[in-house]
């Protein structure tokens, strides 16, 4: 009896320990972390892994892809049993999710595309970010001189957007309603680099430029930046993405036409889930609200959770304040008369 108790105990023991034992470490890898919304999602991705019970570490790439791949292998080397990857280079960072795979490491391909299918891609619709862009600003320009600022070439997310726009304005550009004076890359999403675009955009065309779809906040600030400079800002319709809040003031002030909110708490809280989920044995295909990706480059087909964005404009304003997403100081700053939006009265 007291050796069958015994075995119970070690049983019931073995049972137990691993459950405290999966002590999951999760390693994040940023691109770039100067961006203001990066901020947002660590701080909602350290905010779930303490709730599971996992910790954070996290390195960052400072734009470059060579510190990515060292980043990685330090992030390894220091215990991540998960990986959470910010891609710098959709192509240079394949060596790493290679590495990840060899040594049984689950990985997130964290709002950029990995075009990998040992990681789960998580983001949100991007092509669907494109078209709300292309709406909002056709909605208020739907004919003349359109420039195009996009991404980083080195990001498919920047193509997907495009895809996006297009699929809206095709037809106008078809029709001639529509003529795009200037299409631009930016080199690292930097805001000084589409500001230089667009200035050079607004010089070849003697600054007859009547709306600009650019494909994010960032990139919004630096057109508009360029717009200011000869007099055009808030005249010309300009689109931009992910809430920033600085670009969610010039919607409210009149200088950008939307920013397409794409809830990086949401982003990070479900990357940060899936990461500890995956280390812990739970199996992609099981994870919540998975789905199948496979609209990259090479069609890969990859395990994927797309999220929902939705277009901030002045008339919907009070939907990121009820968020608790901005304060009322921040979004409204400078903005006063009888013009202000409703979210600023």
């Amino acid at each position: 009896m007291k050796l069958f108790l015994k075995v119970m105990v070690l049983a019931l023991f073995a049972m137990v320990v691993p459950t405290f034992a999966q002590q999951v470490i999760v390693g994040v890898s940023w691109a770039n972390f100067q961006e203001e919304r990066w901020k947002i999602d660590e701080r909602a991705i350290r905010e779930q892994l303490g709730r599971m019970g996992a910790t954070y570490i996290s390195a960052d790439a400072q734009s470059s892809s060579e510190k990515q791949l060292n980043d990685i292998d330090a992030l390894i080397a220091r215990g991540a049993r998960a990986l959470i990857i910010l891609a710098w280079d959709k192509d240079a960072i394949l060596p790493a999710i290679e590495k990840a795979r060899a040594a049984g490491i689950p990985v997130v391909a964290y709002d950029r595309l990995i075009e990998n299918n040992y990681a789960y891609y998580i983001t949100f619709d991007n092509v669907e970010v494109g078209r709300m862009q292309a709406r909002a600003v056709f909605a208020a320009r739907p004919r003349g001189n359109y420039a195009f600022i996009l991404g980083a070439n080195t990001d498919p997310n920047a193509d997907f957007l495009h895809k996006g726009q297009l699929e809206v304005l095709d037809a106008a550009i078809k029709r001639g309603d529509i003529k795009v004076v200037g299409k631009q890359y930016t080199d690292g999403w930097r805001p000084e680099v589409a500001q230089r675009n667009m200035e050079q955009i607004l010089t070849a065309n003697a600054n007859r430029v009547d709306a600009v779809v650019a494909s994010n906040d960032g990139t919004a600030g630096g057109v508009v930046a360029a717009l200011a400079a000869v007099g055009l800002a808030g005249k010309v319709p300009v689109s931009g993405q992910d809430g920033d809040q600085a670009a969610l003031n010039r919607v409210a002030r009149g200088q950008q036409t939307v920013s397409v909110w794409k809830d990086a708490r949401e982003l990070g809280r479900r990357a940060a889930e899936a990461a500890v989920l995956m280390a812990r044995g739970t199996a992609m295909e099981r994870l919540p609200g998975r789905t199948v990706f496979a609209d990259g480059p090479n069609k890969v087909r990859m395990n994927a959770l797309l999220l929902k964005p939705v277009p901030i404009t002045r008339q919907n304003l009070d939907v990121v304040l009820q968020a608790g997403w901005i304060t009322k100081q921040a979004l409204c700053q400078g903005v006063s008369g009888a013009a202000a939006p409703a979210a600023c009265r």
